[in-house]
Order: structure tokens, then sequence, then C-alpha cells
């Protein structure tokens, strides 16, 4: 992936961490989930008083895509951080990660930034790498 679309995605991330609904951790998060054929789904967290209801940013992205029928995906952008700013990496959460890998092959691409020049980038397989996925009930 190129730098120029890392940069983008990014910046798409940025925008969906506005609409971030965060009234109790304060923690806005913001994802961009870009699809093989290069369409984007943003994807933004929202909290809920009994906390279990809450929604990752990652999730919401996915489950947009998914309830369009869209099922292949390329590469997530992910920023997050307090409302004053962010500080370091917003990393998905152990459930976002296996959402991944129920719809992504291992060298899905997951971008996390602090800007648009400062970010690093993974393979999904390097952020789970024993994770378990529909290959393991194959067997």
């Amino acid at each position: 992936m190129d730098e120029k679309t890392v940069k983008a995605l990014i910046a798409e991330a940025f925008s969906a961490r506005e609409r971030a609904y965060v009234p109790y951790s304060h923690f806005k998060v913001g994802a961009a989930l870009l699809t093989s054929d290069g369409r984007i789904f943003k994807g933004c967290n929202i909290e809920n008083a009994s906390y279990g209801a809450t929604n990752c940013a990652e999730r919401t992205a996915f489950f947009k895509a998914v309830s369009e029928g869209i099922v292949d995906f390329s590469a997530i952008a992910v920023v997050g951080g307090l409302d004053t700013g962010i500080t370091d990496y917003a990393y998905p959460c152990g459930i976002c990660r296996q959402v991944m890998l129920e719809f992504c092959d291992r060298d899905f691409r997951v971008i996390v930034a602090r800007a648009e020049d400062d970010y690093k980038c993974f393979k999904l397989s390097e952020i789970i790498p024993f994770g378990f996925s529909s290959e393991n009930l194959e067997k």
C-alpha cells in the first residue's frame, strides 16, 4: 500500500473520530476501513451507560460495510485519544481483532496513527498471531 493511500485513510479515521459518542470515557476513536475495491467505510466508538453495549470504532466500520454486502477488505486505519488530543497509538482491542480475523486474511493491514505522518503499520497476523478463525473449524 502506497504512502498516499495510507495518509488518506488516516485522514478519514480522524474525520470519523469527530463523531465519536463518548460521554463516559472521553476517549474518542475513529476508524477508516478500506475495501479491496477502494471504498472506505468509517466508524467511531459509541458508548453506552451500561458499558457492555458500547461499540468500538473498528467494529462500527466493519459492521457498516458488512451490512452493505461488502466482505473483502485490505486495510484499516485507527486513531484515538482523549478529548484533549492524541498522545499515543490506539491499538484495536481483542474483540475488534477477532472481528477482523473473521473477515480478513492474515495479510490485512492495520494502521495505527497519532497523525498523518506518524503511524505504524502491521499485518493482522502480527497483532493476533494465534487467533481463532473459521480455519480452525475446518480441521
